[in-house]
């Protein structure tokens, strides 16, 4: 059976007391274990497959208490690496009545951005193995190479990789950096999960069909198209299968989207998805994944935080009606 491992951030996001209001006047917060990647991984292990971190965090007590935490969700960190050269990343949100989020990030740079290739361990990767990654990690910075190393070795291991672009502008110092940056990375990913947000601004076309296909390149075998509470498309080169989302009461969207691709990532590992077989794998059980990775989603929005609101494989399967 294969294994999840998971590259990039992880961090802790600051989920203000009050909604409704500017991050300029929330006066209390509560601390969340998050990052992208590591809210994958939960997931991921948190329904029942193995899942791997690979990440820095600084020699602090806000590292200490994510390693925890990772650990309490199953997560294995031992390549999780300290470093007394940076802090831990932080991030501050603020929340909308309606649960969506606005974000201020401290990390110039974290210790994140420190993970250098020669960190990186080919030996790690086996066939069957899925390597996840964002695009906030793909400043230039040490941690840059180390995908790169990182996304060569799964592939040459005849694993998969899969890449949620993740866009979050503030933090780069030009959108346009953010945009090459991720149209550089594509071609490398056999899945890509892309919200209908940030569809235009990583194309740059305004028809959502050609859009879409314009992702197709490289090594790319499958689109994911997230459109929040009204579900997901997901479209292989030649065809597209449509999915509806769960109505629930939000509190709180972020790691939604992680939240999906974790349920989404398990699914792949629970039937032994690999390079070969992948567009197979999607196509005969196209409704049963995209069910689980929708109602992973949805419940999560339902507690405040990401990793720390994540559901149980239970309660999806309650929610999707099993």
């Amino acid at each position: 059976m294969g294994k999840l491992f998971s590259i990039g951030e992880v961090l802790i996001d600051f989920i203000p007391l009050q909604k409704g209001v500017a991050l300029k006047d929330v006066f209390s917060f509560e601390r969340a274990p998050g990052g992208a990647p590591a809210n994958v991984a939960a997931a991921v292990a948190k329904y029942g497959q193995k899942a791997a971190m690979i990440s820095k965090l600084g020699n602090d007590a806000f590292g200490d208490f994510l390693v925890e935490q990772l650990v309490e969700a199953g997560v294995e960190v031992d390549k999780v690496y300290r470093t007394g050269e940076a802090n831990t990343a932080l991030a501050f949100v603020s929340l909308k009545e309606n649960g969506e989020r606005d974000f201020s990030f401290y990390r110039n740079p974290s210790a994140d951005l420190l993970l250098s290739e020669e960190e990186i361990e080919p030996a790690w990767f086996k066939a069957g193995d899925i390597l996840h990654f964002c695009s906030v990690d793909l400043v230039e910075s040490p941690m840059k190479q180390a995908h790169k190393k990182a996304i060569a070795a799964v592939s040459e291991a005849d694993g998969l990789v899969s890449f949620d672009p993740n866009v979050r502008l503030p933090l780069w110092e030009d959108p346009e950096d953010c945009r090459k940056a991720i149209l550089e990375f594509l071609p490398t990913a056999d899945i890509v999960k892309v919200s209908d947000e940030e569809l235009n601004f990583i194309t740059g076309i305004k028809d959502e069909s050609d859009a879409i296909q314009s992702l197709f390149v490289g090594n790319v075998k499958a689109v994911i198209y997230t459109k929040g509470a009204a579900g997901a498309d997901l479209f292989l080169k030649d065809e597209k299968f449509e999915s509806r989302g769960y109505s629930v009461k939000p509190v709180d969207t972020t790691g939604a989207g992680d939240a999906f691709m974790g349920g989404f990532l398990y699914q792949l590992l629970e039937m032994k998805a690999n390079p070969a077989n992948l567009e197979e794998v999607l196509r005969g059980n196209q409704t049963e994944i995209l069910q689980f990775a929708n109602a992973s989603g949805a419940l999560t929005t339902t507690g405040k935080g990401a990793i720390s609101a994540l559901p149980t494989k239970r309660e999806v399967e309650e929610l999707i009606g099993k």
